[in-house]
Order: C-alpha cells, then structure tokens, then sequence
C-alpha cells in the first residue's frame, strides 16, 4: 500500500466521479492505492477512516472463525465506506478489494472539517445511510422470506441495468462472489445457471451476464 497528495496520475479518476460532492469529499483526503485482496476494514478494529473509492470495486462483508463470509454489498468508482465508525463504535463489517483500487482516505478530524466548511455533505451522507439501510433490509426479507433460487434471481435482477432494451450485469461477478451474497454455495450457483442458461432465460458471456428473458418465479 502506498499513499500520497493526489497526483496527476490520479487527477482523471478523480475527475470521472461525477457526484461533486463526493468528488470535493475525495480532493480532502489522502489517496491510497491498493492491491487485489487487501483488507482495508476489519470487522471490530476500532478506526474513524472514510474511503472514497476513485476506482477499482470493494466487497463489504461478515464472516466467522471458520472463514464463511456473507457479503453485504459490493461498491465501485464515486461511492465511499467506512461512515458507519463515526459514532466511535467498532467496525461493524470488513471491506476487501476485488481488484487494485484507487482510494482517497479521510480521518474522522478531516471529515469533520469538510462538513463544517460544507453542510450539505451533512444531507448527502444521512441520504447514503438511508439508501444502505434499505438495500440491508431487502437484503434481510431475501434472506428470511425466499429460497436460495429466489435470493438469486432477486440479486440478479437487483445487479441488471437496462442497455439497448436488454437487462445486463457488466460488472464482473464470480459464482463465488454471488454465492457469499445470497449465502449459498458456489455449487448451487453454477447449477441455477445451468438450468437458466440451458433455458434461455440468462446468456454467460465471460463474466458478464445478459438477462434474455423474465426469469421463472421458481425453480
């Protein structure tokens, strides 16, 4: 890991993010770069770090003693973790990088600061949380209310942005990766895809995948 004032090199990631008040969030941090698979939040380390993610995707997650792991989002380029350890508690999940990322890292004295000289950061931060909040709740009726094949297709069709009248995930997603999202294992992953590629209801392009038709209520 190395840390550095943001530089030119980091200047275009900066300038792509296209909410300005991330991006003014961003400018007020120290930019860390970081390899695939480095933790960056431990679950229960007491800290007061924010990370705005300039590029690069983080997964946020549980896990326990014996290496199991629910993973409860996955955030990319113009989205930021960590503002849940403002209220001096310890970390309540951990975050990992998926890939080599990119982040600019406030203190809790330097996020205090901007939100003085910027109130409105105020709003956008309570907006974020609430957004978390109902995506951890729909997570949580996923969990209690549908079977593993519900949990599935609910996450797809969460994950699908519409492209030329076509529902598509590009973000590059294991089986792996979607099974810790919806607590199942690998090897149901790749069986429910089987059944819905063979049925030509999802199409497998590398790891990018297209939804070609309404997917069956149950499977």
């Amino acid at each position: 890991m190395t840390a550095e004032k943001i530089q030119d090199d980091d200047t275009m990631a900066l300038q792509a993010l296209q909410d300005h008040m991330v991006r003014a969030l961003a400018e007020h941090g120290v930019v860390h770069h970081y390899p695939k698979g480095a933790i960056i939040i431990t679950e229960g380390d007491p800290s007061d770090s924010l990370y705005v993610i300039l590029s690069g995707r983080v997964k946020v997650y549980l896990s326990d003693g014996e290496g199991r792991e629910v993973v409860l989002d996955v955030h990319g380029p113009g989205t930021y973790v960590g503002e849940m350890a403002f209220d001096d508690a310890p970390r309540s999940a951990s975050v990992t990088t998926l890939e080599p990322c990119t982040l600019s890292v406030l203190s809790g004295k330097q996020f205090r600061e901007f939100v003085g000289a910027n109130p409105d950061a105020a709003v956008h931060l309570i907006r974020s949380l609430i957004h978390r909040a109902r995506v951890a709740s729909e997570n949580i009726r996923s969990l209690a209310l549908l079977d593993v094949y519900g949990r599935v297709a609910h996450l797809l069709l969460d994950l699908a942005k519409e492209k030329e009248g076509r529902l598509v995930i590009d973000q590059p997603y294991t089986q792996q990766e979607l099974a810790q999202r919806v607590g199942c294992s690998r090897e149901m992953i790749s069986r429910i895809f089987k059944d819905l590629v063979g049925g030509g209801y999802i199409k497998l392009e590398g790891r990018r995948i297209s939804i070609q038709h309404p997917l069956p209520k149950r499977w």
